[in-house]
């Protein structure tokens, strides 16, 4: 009550006149209420971070795995953690090798993120460092630095160019096998080439191809894009390895995929009943080399096709799999559509996905032991894996050192 009193007290008191001349040093009685002369610091006017309440994470396709447990196959999952790994090497090998005297200078280097496969942001000496067998900077006449391949790594580009010119016969089929999928019979060659690591095929292969006009022919259209046509027709190419693999294991290639059967439930089928009934839904198959632009886009045998392109298409590559931006690059090609994921999770018999929604990377699981490695290894794959051997070590080992001495010697 008695600060009420006091209030009404202070509303009574006249106002001073404008004419008088207010004292300073003089306070309103109710200035007191609103100004403490005692420190408010002590009080709490954040809410502590312990009580906070944390923010869950938001699952997003770029984080969340393919795959959880009990489906998980770690030895898989570890190939694609290896390439994310060897990125840099892979991307700056292959740039370095186009550039003129196989050199670099670093300070264009680092602008190249993309093209050198290292992360945005990041200093690209920090990658350098990691394979320092490969990879050395030097400082050259203009007090500039550059980036080149160490003497180990020139002599294994002189051999990796012998295992690709000792290949280029099954890499031409190679192509000529893609072009009698495709739906044309025709494919740009900037697509052939973004995939050329995948098939093992030469940096110089668009140069190369005039070398062969018994099977390919090159197109420039309107827009300036040079397409690789097929000149001809070969009925011994025109078998998939499902049709070879049926001849020698008939029942394994049966039970390669499944397409189940819709049916009521009055029927009452037991699991092996329903077996058979599916089997007539799985065989037989479409060949992945007949026309499947013609097919009815939503019919079974629309996605029969779509799924033996796609077995046909990872049989062709060096390691049996291939990513996402591998597949969607052909996909006009090969008339797929945008469900091609869902449609390869359906078949985990022989496609196995790994990697993250975004970023999958779909492998033929029979081309795998079970300590993830290939059971039919290319050439090309013996190289890289001898390749990453080097790219882990800081420094070369005695037995390595003998070797590389003897091959030096040999040139």
């Amino acid at each position: 009550m008695a600060l009420w009193r006091l209030l009404l007290q202070t509303l009574k008191t006249p106002t001073p006149s404008p004419s008088k001349t207010l004292n300073p040093n003089h306070h309103h009685p109710l200035l007191f209420f609103f100004t403490s002369p005692f420190s408010t610091s002590f009080l709490i006017t954040k809410t502590p971070k312990k009580l906070k309440k944390r923010r869950t994470n938001q699952s997003s396709p770029r984080t969340t795995p393919v795959q959880t447990q009990p489906n998980l196959l770690p030895h898989l999952e570890r190939i694609v953690a290896r390439d994310a790994h060897f990125r840099f090497l892979t991307k700056t090998k292959s740039h370095l090798s186009t550039q003129p005297h196989r050199v670099l200078r670093l300070d264009d280097a680092g602008k190249l993120h993309r093209e050198l496969g290292f992360p945005r942001g990041r200093k690209v000496s920090r990658s350098l460092q990691r394979h320092p067998l490969l990879f050395e900077t030097y400082r050259h006449d203009d007090n500039r630095l550059w980036i080149g391949f160490t003497e180990l790594m020139e002599n294994l580009m002189e051999e990796e160019r012998a295992v690709m010119e000792t290949m280029e016969a099954c890499r031409v089929n190679t192509v000529r096998k893609l072009l009698m999928m495709s739906a044309k019979k025709r494919i740009p060659l900037s697509k052939i080439h973004h995939c050329r690591m995948l098939f093992g095929i030469s940096e110089n292969f668009r140069d190369r191809v005039a070398n062969y006009p018994e099977y390919f022919r090159v197109v420039v259209e309107e827009g300036g894009r040079r397409v690789l046509e097929l000149v001809k027709w070969d009925p011994l190419l025109a078998v998939s390895s499902l049709e070879r693999e049926f001849v020698v294991n008939e029942d394994k290639v049966k039970r390669a995929f499944r397409f189940p059967m819709k049916h009521g439930k009055e029927l009452g089928l037991d699991e092996e009943d329903s077996r058979k009934l599916n089997m007539l839904n799985s065989l037989p198959l479409v060949s992945p080399y007949s026309d499947g632009s013609r097919l009815d886009l939503w019919t079974l045998e629309a996605e029969k096709y779509r799924v033996g392109v796609l077995h046909e298409f990872l049989s062709l590559t060096l390691e049996k799999r291939a990513s996402i931006h591998h597949i969607v690059e052909f996909k006009e090609e090969f008339s797929l559509t945008k469900h091609t994921y869902q449609m390869l999770f359906k078949q985990p018999r022989t496609f196995y996905l790994a990697g993250t929604e975004m970023n999958w990377v779909v492998f033929l699981k029979d081309a795998y032991d079970e300590n993830g490695v290939l059971i039919e290894k290319d050439p090309q794959v013996v190289f890289n894996e001898k390749l990453y051997k080097y790219a882990e070590m800081q420094e070369m080992e005695p037995d390595h050192a003998s070797s590389q001495d003897l091959i030096r010697a040999k040139t």
